[in-house]
C-alpha cells in the first residue's frame, strides 16, 4: 500500500490538474460564446448572398460558360478538405472529422476515383503527413478565430485546382455546430457549385413579377461570374465558423468531464489516504502495546 505522503502528493497533483482543466473549460466557454455570435451574424449575409446569386442567375440568359458551375461528366479526381483544429484536448472533435475523411477516401477509391487532399488545421496536417498523403495546400494557425481572408485563401486555391481541371469535385468535411454537447460531421460539395442555387420556387417568381424587372449593368452573366467566387468564399467561411464553434464546444465538454473525473479521483485518493493513515495509527498502537507487554 502507498504511504500517506505518496497519496498526498498524488492528491496535490490531481488538484493542480483540475485547476487547469477548469480554467480551460472557462476559456473554451468564452470562445464558444464569441463563435456562436459570429455564426449568427454571418447567417443573414450568407442568406442574402444566396438570394442575390439566385436573382442574378434567373436574369442570366445562359450560365454554361461559367467555370465554377461546370458539372464534369466523369468525376475522376476529388479534393477532400477536412477542417480540423490547431490544438487537441477537444475530445473526439478532430478524430471524427479525420475518420469520416478517410472513410470517404476509401469509398471514392473503391469507385475508381483519385483522391487528393488539402489540409486545414495543424491536427489534420500532421495526421495526413504521418499517413503519407500528398497535400495540395495547408492552412494553419487560425482555427481558433478564422477571418474572412482565411476563407478567401482556401477558396482561391480550391477554385484554381477546379478551374484548371486538376480536380473534378471539392468536398469539405467538418463539424457542424448543433450545441456545446453535439457536433455533427458534415460533408459539403463546394465545387462545382450546384445549379440548384439558381432555381427558385413559384412564390419567389411571383414576388419577382410584383417587384418588376431590373436593368443589370453590366450584364447578368458578368455579375454572376463575379459573384460565384464570393459565394464559394462565403460557404467556406461559414464552414470555418461552424468548425470553430464545434471545437470550442467539444473542448468545453471535454474539460468539464476531465474536471469531474479529477474530483472523483481526489475523493478516491482521500479515502485511500484515510485508510492508510488509520493503518499507520493502528500499527503504532500495536507497537506501543507490544512494547509495554515486553516490559512487564
Amino acid at each position: 500500500m502507498a504511504s500517506v505522503q505518496d497519496i498526498k502528493r498524488r492528491i496535490r497533483s490531481v488538484r493542480n490538474t483540475r485547476k487547469i482543466t477548469r480554467a480551460m473549460e472557462l476559456v473554451a466557454a468564452a470562445k464558444l460564446r464569441r463563435a456562436t455570435a459570429r455564426i449568427q451574424a454571418m447567417r443573414p449575409y450568407a442568406d442574402t448572398m444566396n438570394e442575390l446569386v439566385a436573382g442574378v442567375g434567373r436574369a442570366a440568359s445562359s450560365v454554361r460558360g461559367l467555370p465554377l458551375l461546370q458539372q464534369r461528366e466523369q468525376v475522376g479526381t476529388v479534393l477532400l478538405v477536412p477542417l480540423t483544429g490547431d490544438r487537441g484536448l477537444a475530445g473526439a472533435f478532430n478524430a471524427q472529422v479525420l475518420r469520416r475523411s478517410f472513410a470517404l477516401e476509401r469509398e471514392l477509391q473503391s469507385e475508381g476515383r483519385t483522391v487528393r487532399w488539402l489540409a486545414v488545421g495543424k491536427k489534420g496536417r500532421s495526421t495526413l503527413s504521418f499517413r503519407r498523403r500528398a497535400l495540395d495546400g495547408e492552412y494553419t494557425g487560425f482555427t481558433d478565430q478564422p477571418a474572412y481572408a482565411d476563407a478567401q485563401a482556401i477558396a482561391h486555391r480550391v477554385a484554381e485546382l477546379f478551374t484548371e481541371g486538376e480536380v473534378d469535385q471539392v468536398v469539405l468535411v467538418y463539424n457542424h455546430f448543433v450545441s456545446a454537447l453535439t457536433q455533427r460531421v458534415t460533408e459539403q460539395i463546394v465545387l462545382p457549385i450546384s445549379a440548384d442555387i439558381l432555381e427558385t420556387d413559384e412564390a419567389e417568381r411571383r414576388d419577382d413579377i410584383l417587384r418588376g424587372d431590373f436593368i443589370f449593368e453590366p450584364e447578368p452573366e458578368e455579375i454572376l461570374a463575379r459573384l460565384l467566387p464570393v459565394y464559394v468564399e462565403t460557404q467556406i467561411y461559414r464552414a470555418l465558423l461552424e468548425s470553430t464553434a464545434s471545437e470550442q464546444g467539444a473542448r468545453m465538454t471535454a474539460m468539464r468531464n476531465a474536471s469531474k473525473n479529477a474530483g472523483e479521483l481526489i475523493d478516491g485518493l482521500t479515502l485511500q489516504m484515510n485508510r492508510a493513515r488509520q493503518a499507520e495509527i493502528t500499527q503504532e498502537i500495536l507497537e506501543v502495546v507490544a512494547g509495554a507487554e515486553a516490559l512487564t
